[in-house]
């Protein structure tokens, strides 16, 4: 997760604002210097009401107002050198300059206020998402885990993308998934899951009965819904609304068992790495994402896969394997991983988080998350 946002500063606080108020003095200096030196005839004052105006797209209103006052204290100067300060011409530049001064002051205040109202409310909104996308444990029994989250907007700090992990007598439960949608509603949908899984996973012995609760949390917040013309996995409903639905994978890890058991409910399957190889754990049968149950049933199988002392399992979401380079091309995520196979989870999601950036050209078209997971040597985990 990012850092908690700042407030921003009603002045440059960073190396390059600093250097930033070079530019408004040097151009009262220069014009300064050119004005007085120039033919009687020509007159370059009017230029002086620049460094106001470019002083208050980047600082703050007392800075702006401090370099108005110099550039009227320099066509004072101008005045004074060339003629006097009873000289008409003069006069009017200098009054237009004071007011041209005020104007620019004044919207630099609106601006900082604004970005200090908007500051407190990324403040309040990073509060609010850490509580609802809250950090994974390093280490769960056996298991050591780390994850990221990659948000699309770069002004977010989370989406409709989740994770989660729970503890419970016998192993560690885990959950990835993608809520379909944009925005609030995504969040909404996301939260509603991660809100299901952290009161039951760790009291349902089996995945099925926990399946069902995470369907119940899909659809507390829903209306009754008609099934889709356009057919499932469209995400449309037949009136032409947007449907809400999850995808997800959710996965039991025993303590003392050297496997992995996982439904998959329309999720990307998860990638096992083992011995320098990539692994797809495809599962037989394929179920519905959460919340299309109404509409498409099926039994929750659960498919069970070997996970032995130093396999590493990637759990990601689409957003990863939809992020394109300039060609359109897809990323190639079991090819990229076979270079890092051995890594241990926080290395390997280092290194995929910069490829995957990269690759991206910097900006990704989705929400993307990703969690590892090894299993430890006995005494290597934690409690």
């Amino acid at each position: 997760m990012d850092a908690r946002p700042r407030p921003l500063a009603p002045f440059p606080s960073r190396r390059g604002g600093r250097l930033l108020l070079v530019v408004p003095f040097a151009l009262v200096a220069a014009v300064t210097t050119v004005d007085v030196l120039s033919p009687p005839e020509v007159h370059l004052g009017p230029f002086l009401v620049a460094a106001p105006a470019v002083t208050a797209s980047f600082a703050g209103p007392r800075m702006t107002a401090f370099v108005g006052a110099v550039a009227v204290l320099a066509q004072t100067v101008v005045a004074v050198a060339r003629t006097s300060l009873t000289d008409l011409n003069h006069t009017y530049q200098i009054v237009a300059l004071v007011l041209i001064s005020v104007i620019v002051t004044f919207f630099a205040h609106l601006r900082e206020r604004d970005e200090n109202r908007l500051a407190r409310l990324r403040t309040i909104a990073h509060a609010a998402q850490s509580v609802v996308l809250r950090p994974l444990p390093h280490r769960a029994g056996p298991l050591h885990i780390a994850s990221v989250y990659l948000a699309a907007e770069e002004e977010a700090q989370m989406g409709g993308d989740l994770y989660a992990a729970a503890r419970t007598a016998s192993g560690t439960r885990l959950l990835i998934g993608d809520a379909r949608g944009k925005g609030l509603d995504a969040i909404g949908e996301a939260s509603l899951v991660l809100g299901a899984f952290r009161v039951t996973a760790h009291r349902e012995h089996e995945l099925p009965e926990l399946i069902g609760h995470l369907e119940e949390g899909v659809g507390s917040a829903e209306e009754p819904r008609s099934a889709p013309d356009s057919g499932p996995g469209t995400g449309e409903a037949a009136d032409g609304t947007d449907e809400a639905f999850v995808t997800a994978l959710v996965l039991d890890i025993p303590d003392r068992e050297p496997v992995v058991r996982l439904v998959n409910c329309g999720h990307p399957p998860p990638l096992l790495l083992r011995q320098g190889r990539v692994i797809p754990l495809d599962t037989a049968e394929a179920r519905p994402p959460l919340g299309l149950s109404d509409v498409l049933t099926a039994d929750v199988a659960v498919a069970t896969f070997p996970f032995d002392v130093g396999d590493v399992l990637l759990l990601y979401t689409d957003g990863v394997v939809e992020a394109r380079d300039d060609s359109r091309a897809f990323y190639p995520l079991a090819e990229r991983l076979t270079a890092w196979a051995r890594d241990d989870p926080p290395t390997l999601l280092d290194r995929l988080r910069a490829d995957l950036r990269s690759y991206a050209g910097g900006h990704l078209g989705d929400d993307a998350a990703l969690v590892a997971v090894e299993r430890l040597a006995p005494g290597r985990g934690g409690p």
